[in-house]
């Protein structure tokens, strides 16, 4: 299982460290994610992972 919202599919995100002299190395940079109980439509409760900018929106109808 791969570290993505499941609500709004955010991920990893790419790009450079930029050094004094200019210098460039590739580095990673991962959301704030949680597992949090969520409830589906249907009343049932499973694990998922969740940014915490759609916790604090409350975007994850959580249990």
């Amino acid at each position: 299982m791969s570290r993505v919202c499941s609500v709004c599919g955010k991920g990893k995100m790419t790009g450079n460290l930029v050094s004094h002299s200019n210098i460039k190395t590739k580095r990673v940079s991962a959301p704030n994610l949680h597992k949090v109980e969520v409830a589906d439509d249907n009343g049932k409760v499973s694990k998922k992972y969740v940014c915490t900018k759609c916790m604090k929106g409350s975007k994850a109808d959580r249990a």
